[in-house]
Order: structure tokens, then sequence, then C-alpha cells
């Protein structure tokens, strides 16, 4: 083990993948938050976080061992997705009056990445103070994506046990960039069933509201009056895998995109980041294989799905001679 700055950190094997490429997992420790992540996907494989009553219980979905991951891929459990988090319809997009057609793996549409995204890469690992950096490159025309990328991600443990991730690319020709962790939370433990009940609440008065493949219609509708109202905190309930438009200054990483609170447990999550746009989705589609349905809440922060199809919806293009920088907080407390 090893202290860097003011969190523990160490390092030791993880098994392997079916091909046979080795698998480490780093462990993060401060503050009573504990954070172990693979370099399997850059997946944050579990979050220990303390309760109302000082017991430290996982709180994010995860699996016990690496086979698990290969075995269930579709749920991204605590993984990096990319290079484009959520869907780009049509699998396909025009950049600089060139088409890209990308691989399709949700009927015509192009989800995380691809068949072969981020989370099913084995990443390369360092220290860093307080934490750990996994890096990549992805090739030019890696899942039809056009341009070299090399890209990072950087989980650290701040004051308090603040599970902070900055993102960093660079590339060699124009593409298009969008990744995000998708983490499960369930604040009343990762074994306690359903998570829906938990209370939330997200900043933001819009979502992008989608058509019959769960692709933006490109439109911007208002949250009043309807089930997306989470702008006063309650209960979360099933049915959701949408986009939220946070509202200015709530994606500027200054104030709070989103708040979960379990009641039982009193644990609180503080989400803040500098993305413009908050996926919430309450894994309705999990079929007890290994979670039941709604065993956890995801809060994807990211820009909008479908992007590079969508002039009016925030850019996703990455440039060369341009660095892409993207930070996202999950900070824990009790109430």
């Amino acid at each position: 083990m090893t202290t860097s700055a003011d969190t523990a950190t160490y390092t030791e094997d993880f098994g392997a993948l079916a091909d046979g490429s080795p698998v480490r997992r780093w462990t993060l420790e401060r503050d009573g938050v504990r954070v172990r992540v693979l370099t399997y996907g850059a997946i944050v494989q579990s979050v220990e976080a303390p309760g109302r009553d000082g017991s430290r219980d996982p709180v994010a979905l995860g699996l016990p061992e690496v086979a698990g991951y290969e075995e269930f891929p579709a749920p991204y459990f605590g993984a990096v997705v990319g290079r484009y988090a959520n869907r780009i319809g049509g699998a396909s997009f025009v950049l600089d009056g060139r088409t890209h057609r990308l691989t399709a793996n949700e009927g015509g549409t192009h989800l995380h990445g691809g068949a072969r995204g981020f989370d099913k890469r084995v990443w390369d690992a360092a220290a860093v103070p307080d934490g750990v950096r996994l890096s990549l490159v992805s090739e030019d025309g890696e899942e039809g994506y056009p341009g070299r990328l090399d890209f990072s991600v950087t989980y650290t443990l701040g004051p308090g046990g603040a599970l902070r991730i900055d993102y960093r690319a660079v590339t060699d020709a124009p593409t298009v960039l969008n990744p995000t962790s998708h983490l499960y939370w369930n604040l009343a433990g990762a074994d306690s069933g359903s998570a829906l009940g938990q209370q939330l609440r997200i900043a933001a008065g819009h979502i992008t509201p989608v058509d019959a493949a769960s692709v933006p219609t490109g439109a911007f509708a208002p949250v009043a009056g309807t089930r997306f109202d989470f702008r006063g905190t309650r209960a979360v309930g099933a049915g959701y895998d949408h986009n939220f438009v946070l509202d200015e200054g709530a994606g500027a990483a200054e104030g709070v995109a989103a708040e979960l609170y379990d009641a039982w447990s009193g644990r609180v999550l503080t989400v803040t980041t500098t993305e413009p746009g908050l996926q919430l989705y309450t894994a309705d589609h999990f079929d007890g294989r290994p979670f039941g349905p709604c065993a956890g809440i995801a809060l994807e922060t990211q820009h909008f799905p479908d992007s590079p199809n969508r002039p009016e919806f925030p850019s996703t293009v990455l440039r060369p001679g341009e660095e892409f920088v993207s930070r996202t907080e999950y900070a824990f407390s009790v109430r």
C-alpha cells in the first residue's frame, strides 16, 4: 500500500479475461470512503460510504469477479463508456461534409461506443496523487469513428471521500466524443433490492424527448407539471431513461447538478459536473441476473444523445489542437 497525498492507494491482481488478458484492481481510500477501480473498462467496481450510523456499505452496483463483467456486458456496470455515451441515431453522423457510419448495436442505433467500446478494453494504469489514471488509444476507424484518440480518465478521492472523475482527450483528426461513467447507485446498499423511493433532485427545467428508438427528437420539453420535474426533491419512480438539460450554472461544477438521498441510511450523494446534461436511468430492464429491476439509479453526466446529428444541441466535436476536458464529482455525506 502507498499513501499518495491524503489518499491511501494500493493495487492487486484481479484475475484475467477469457482471452487471458490480465486485469488489475486499484483501491483508493480516504475519510471513510473506499473505491475500487478495474483496469478492464475503467470500471468502478465498488464504492463504499458510511451511513448515518457509521457503517460503511457498498452503494454502487458491481460484480465480484472479472468474469461477471464479460458475462453481463449490457448493463455497463460502473464502466467508462465511449467514444460516445448514449445513442447516435441511425448509427451515423456527418462531420465536415463526410458521413461516418458507426457500429449499430441497438437495432439501427449506435449505443455507448458500439460493440467494443471503452468498456470492453483493458486500460493502462498509473498512480497519481490521490488516485489512479487510466488511459487508452482509440485508433482511427474504431467502431466507425474518425481520428486517433488519446484518452484518459483519472479517479481521485478528495476531502470527505468525494470521488472525482476527470476525462481528457486529444485527437489527430476531427471526431466526436462524449464519455461518461455508467455507475449505478443504491444508497441503501448495493444488495438491498430496488432503489426506487430514494429521494432525487435534478437541477433541470427541460428534458430532450425521445422517439420510439430512444433517440432525441431535437425538441426541448419543459419538465413543469410532468413526471420529469425533479427540481424539488421527490421519490424516484420507475420508467426513466432520459436526458435532463441541466440549468445554466448547474453544469459548471460550481452548482449542484443532482442530489440523491436515502432516508433509511441517511446517505446523501451530491453530483457536480462540467457537463450540460444528465441521463437518469432507473434500470427497469434488469431481469435478476445479477440484479433485479431498478436495483440501481444511474446519474450519467454527459452531453446530449445524438448531438452529432443535432446542431441545436451543444457540440461534441473535438478537433486537432484542442483538448477535451470534463469533470464530474460524486460527494458523500449523511443527513
